[in-house]
């Protein structure tokens, strides 16, 4: 595909700041060459991807990402997270990231899973918990913006309810949100708060069944992903078509690919389309399913 004349869209994040509907996953260059990550980050860019996503937990993602984004720092959005609960260890792992990443500043650093009220939410905004490294590296500079990772509606409620978070990333995806009931309460009251919602396992299918035969394609992958024409195409739109600033897809290039030559050309489901995707998903095992 000629992708020279092609706009991948933006959509605002906060005021001042747009995002590519589609954001680059740090898992994307994880376990790749040197090189390899820097093509990957290259393309990407050159395609019109401003949003890069990364976390420790991904491996050496942000060991890989940091020399091939660095050229292109000045132009992207970098988020990065934390999954320390306590001001000492995520202070810790702000700075090595920052290190790593080859930057003076992230904009946006998140909670990481946030995912139980008692050990994740009220663990996070004790005394000496992770809030307080946060806030101090927002005053500083090192941090633009503050958000978080929700893997629980309750946990994504109690977040919301304690603090004026920029965004939530969370799952906002068609088997999730059609078979679990999982997304539709968290991004109704993200809106009611005024956060920007950052959308994860875009292409996200199901739980990969006992001894699936294409468990193997995606090493990168804990879930089956959409892979079909059709399928990827109803699923990322459907997650595009929901009030979502940009969606990551899953960490496995050719899927990424897939997802630009979809976003490049979006267009909202109309009802047809709506019934079909139900359809394909209603009887999944999903990922995430609400009160599970």
């Amino acid at each position: 595909m000629d992708t020279t004349t092609i706009a991948l869209p933006r959509r605002e994040y906060r005021p001042g700041i747009e995002l590519s509907v589609i954001g680059f996953g740090g898992i994307l260059v994880r376990d790749e060459s040197p090189d390899t990550a820097e093509r990957r980050v290259a393309e990407a860019i050159g395609r019109g991807v401003n949003y890069f996503d990364v976390a420790p937990q991904y491996g050496d993602a942000e060991i890989m990402l940091g020399p091939a984004l660095e050229r292109h720092r000045d132009g992207v959005f970098l988020a990065c997270k934390t999954e320390c609960r306590d001001a000492h260890g995520a202070a810790a792992d702000l700075e090595r990231s920052l290190r790593r990443l080859r930057t003076d500043h992230f904009d946006l650093y998140q909670l990481h899973h946030i995912t139980d009220v008692a050990s994740d939410v009220e663990a996070v905004f004790a005394k000496g918990g992770a809030m307080e490294t946060l806030d101090a590296a927002q005053r500083d500079g090192r941090v633009r913006h503050v958000g978080f990772s929700a893997h629980s509606v309750d946990a994504a409620f109690a977040a919301m309810d304690r603090y004026p978070f920029d965004s939530i990333l969370v799952p906002v995806s068609l088997t999730t949100w059609v078979a679990g009931d999982f997304g539709p309460q968290i991004v109704a009251r993200a809106r009611e708060k005024g956060l920007a919602i950052l959308a994860l396992k875009a292409l996200a299918k199901q739980k990969w069944p006992a001894n699936h035969p294409d468990r193997g394609k995606y090493p990168k992958g804990w879930y089956e992903p959409w892979t079909t024409s059709r399928e990827t195409e109803l699923a990322l739109r459907f997650t595009l078509s929901q009030p979502v600033t940009a969606a990551i897809p899953p960490g496995d290039w050719g899927l990424f690919l897939r997802a630009l030559e979809i976003a490049e050309r979006f267009t909202p489901l109309d009802d047809a389309e709506a019934a079909e995707a139900n359809a394909m998903a209603e009887e999944l095992d999903p990922i995430f399913a609400f009160g599970k």
